[in-house]
């Protein structure tokens, strides 16, 4: 992903760093990440680790810099064109939602404190379509406060580095530059030196005096810049002159916070600082503006936790409290500061990882994107179970994948697969609609079924192919899912959908023959894969249906069940159809139930077939869901099929199947699911028909059991389909 960062600035501070840590993570992920940011001390640092930092001065709530800032942030989006906008703090997320109105990115916010909501304060906030929280308490601020949907929320942690932050980090580097005596107890604070952060530091530099008498040579560490900088500074002078000593020692801003807290023997503070500083094994006295808890022990995890480290909602902060808590800390017995470190260290590892606050993050990018928006276009709304099987196994799989995506069915009914699959649908024989709908999504599916073969017509194949090169131009996603290509005889027609598969983002096939004829035709790529057919990966129907249906049809005891279609036949070919039902019928008894695929084509058909045999047939006349169909077929003890998916449909049944070959596709399934075949249009024997029913009969239990191996096999490789779609689709998030 591309990653825009917004925050007011790079120094020192707890959100800061937390921003710094959050860049590192993601870049070491793999993403790119761009951080707009008035500057400061760890621009050095995320540009050493990959990032790209733009200066854009949202560090003050100045109308001069705000408009300056909206200019360079336009700009800078329109350039990055960035998968996700991430604000850290009012400003940004202020200028950042101006822009989104007319930009349309995907946004999103970290709250990292909590704010006055009062006043135009109020009208400068915007929480984002995705807000990430930094502990529970900030989560209930933002319900109760500004009224951000709950489910809106994300609640992440402020992930620690505990590789930089560790007791192997050493502080006497850090002890040799400030002049710190060998041996001397250091009582370290880090915070961002303002009015909303300096309680702890300034009360610290008070307490001073006393607690250089009750902890003698004891040293004071303050790191950190802000507006209170100087004034702090001066305070500590004069608290060293009348100590007489450098017992207080004010740092300013700095980057090497681990070797800072690594110097120290306790830490005083709160937020991110106090986790860095544990993360280092120091004891800690939680101690800031919100309040204060106090020397951390095990009894105190659960509400430190809840509050973010931070002590909101704990008694005030006060000299003498602080005093004795930190003298407390500093002379514990050497023991308890070992169990405190190593309670203070484990704290962090266990709640507190960077990879998870980064994995929150990605989380709530995701929530913000645009659902995706997917064409599907096949053979669908023509009323065809096959088809329709595989509409519903697409339809299941996308939903699956990525729910609340917006999905077009291109149709011939649209309103009747609206109704049926709860999706949207287009007229595939509307020219502006299918263009719209093209036009606006993020992937188109083609498949599955022979959509590319001009055996019938050079009309739909044109078709097809067209929409596929429409949706390449227009630079959307394309997959060729699960497609039978072939026989393909003419040229043009060759060229057409060698063109539209090289330039797909993934091509399945779901057979063998069908990667050979794109080979034949020229597609030079390796990435094509073989799957199968996606009804393998169908639910198996409820079989209660199939004998419902059956019983009142007034169809009883065993059967074969009949599955014809038209084609350009040769003379006489259904009239030895005919007699080889009637063999099968006079040879083994079983009554011959015609089954539709396509009523409204099939029926005609079978009633013809029907009407010409002298034993007893059925015709059930209606139109049935793939899954009763299946569930019929799964009553019967042998298919003779013309149909592809009622054969497929048979092997997901594990019932024995005989293939009459009107077409090279049926040829190929049959050899894949190692089932015999009737024959070509041309040489099917009647006698030969009632033989081969009866082989199969006599071994069916053998034959079912083969037949579950080869489901098995075909339903994970049918899955694969699955898989790269949830590629494709994860490929815009």
């Amino acid at each position: 992903m591309r990653i825009l960062m917004a925050t007011m600035g790079l120094d020192i501070g707890g959100a800061e760093t937390h921003i710094v840590e959050l860049t590192r993570e993601l870049l070491r992920r793999g993403h790119e990440v761009t951080v707009a940011s008035n500057g400061g001390a760890y621009v050095p640092e995320i540009e050493a680790a990959g990032a790209r930092h733009v200066s854009v001065p949202m560090h003050k709530r100045n109308p001069f810099l705000m408009i300056k800032s909206l200019f360079l942030l336009r700009r800078l989006i329109r350039e990055e064109r960035p998968d996700v906008v991430h604000a850290h703090a009012r400003i940004p997320a202020f200028l950042c939602g101006i822009l989104k109105r007319t930009m349309d990115f995907p946004f999103v916010t970290t709250a990292h404190w909590v704010f006055s909501t009062g006043g135009a304060l109020r009208v400068l906030t915007n929480w984002g379509e995705r807000t990430i929280a930094v502990s529970e308490d900030i989560k209930k601020y933002l319900t109760d406060s500004y009224g951000v949907p709950e489910d809106r929320i994300f609640v992440t942690i402020n992930g620690i580095d505990t590789e930089k932050f560790s007791p192997e980090v050493s502080g006497e580097d850090f002890r040799a530059e400030q002049g710190i005596p060998q041996g001397a107890p250091v009582a370290v604070n880090v915070s961002r030196l303002d009015e909303s952060r300096a309680d702890a530091a300034e009360a610290l530099i008070k307490i001073s005096q006393r607690l250089a008498r009750r902890v003698p040579g004891v040293v004071i560490v303050i790191a950190g810049g802000g507006g209170r900088l100087q004034e702090l500074r001066a305070r500590a002078e004069e608290a060293n002159i009348k100590i007489g000593r450098k017992c207080v020692i004010l740092t300013g801003p700095r980057t090497d916070i681990n070797r800072i807290c690594a110097a120290g023997d306790v830490f005083v503070g709160v937020s991110r600082a106090a986790l860095e500083a544990m993360a280092c094994g120091k004891p800690a006295v939680l101690a800031g503006n919100e309040g204060c808890m106090g020397l951390f022990d095990e009894d105190k995890l659960e509400e430190s936790i809840a509050g973010n480290f931070c002590c909101r909602g704990c008694p005030k902060m006060t000299d003498e409290a602080l005093l004795d808590d930190v003298t407390t800390a500093l002379t514990l017995p050497e023991e308890e500061t070992a169990r405190l470190r190593e309670l203070s260290r484990r704290v962090v590892l266990e709640h507190y990882s960077v990879g998870r606050m980064a994995e929150d993050a990605m989380a709530a990018y995701a929530a913000a994107q645009p659902p995706e928006r997917v064409v599907l276009s096949g053979y669908y709304g023509f009323d065809n179970a096959g088809d329709e099987a595989i509409l519903g196994e697409l339809v299941r799989a996308v939903n699956g994948m990525s729910p609340g995506a917006e999905i077009t069915v291109l149709s011939k009914d649209p309103a009747w697969t609206e109704k049926h699959y709860g999706c949207g649908a287009a007229p595939r024989f509307s020219p502006f609609k299918v263009y719209r709908a093209i036009r606006r999504c993020d992937l188109m599916v083609s498949g599955g079924g022979s959509l590319f073969q001009d055996s019938t017509s050079t009309r739909s194949l044109v078709y097809y192919t067209s929409l596929l090169a429409l949706a390449q131009r227009l630079g959307k996603r394309t997959y060729l899912y699960a497609n039978g290509v072939g026989p393909v005889s003419r040229a043009a027609n060759r060229r057409r959908v060698c063109q539209v598969a090289q330039r797909a983002d993934a091509v399945t096939l779901r057979d063998p023959d069908s990667l050979e004829e794109l080979r034949q035709m020229g597609v030079e790529r390796e990435d094509m894969a073989v799957t199968a057919d996606p009804v393998f990966t169908l639910p198996l129907p409820d079989p209660r249906r199939a004998k419902e249906i059956l019983q009142s049809a007034g169809i009883d005891g065993p059967f074969a069940a009949v599955s014809v279609r038209p084609f350009d036949a040769p003379e006489g070919y259904f009239e030895r159809l005919a007699q080889a039902l009637d063999a099968v019928y006079e040879s083994r008894g079983l009554k011959i139930v015609f089954l539709s695929m396509q009523p409204r084509r099939d029926e005609p058909v079978s009633w013809r077939v029907a009407d010409m045999m002298k034993a007893p047939a059925a015709v059930l006349s209606g139109d049935y869901a793939p899954q009763e169909l299946m569930g019929i077929i799964g009553r019967a003890q042998v298919v003779l099929s013309m149909r592809l998916h009622a054969l497929i449909f048979a092997a997901r049944m594990a019932v024995p199947a005989l293939g009459f070959i009107y077409d090279p596709k049926v040829a190929s399934y049959l050899a894949l699911l190692h089932q015999p075949s009737a024959g070509g249009e041309g040489d099917m024997d009647p006698r030969a028909v009632s033989d081969a029913v009866g082989v199969i009969l006599d071994n069916r239990a053998e034959l079912a059991l083969r037949l579950e191996d080869t489901t098995r096999r075909l339903s994970a490789a049918a899955a694969e389909n699955d898989r790269i779609l949830g590629e494709l689709l994860g490929a815009g998030a």
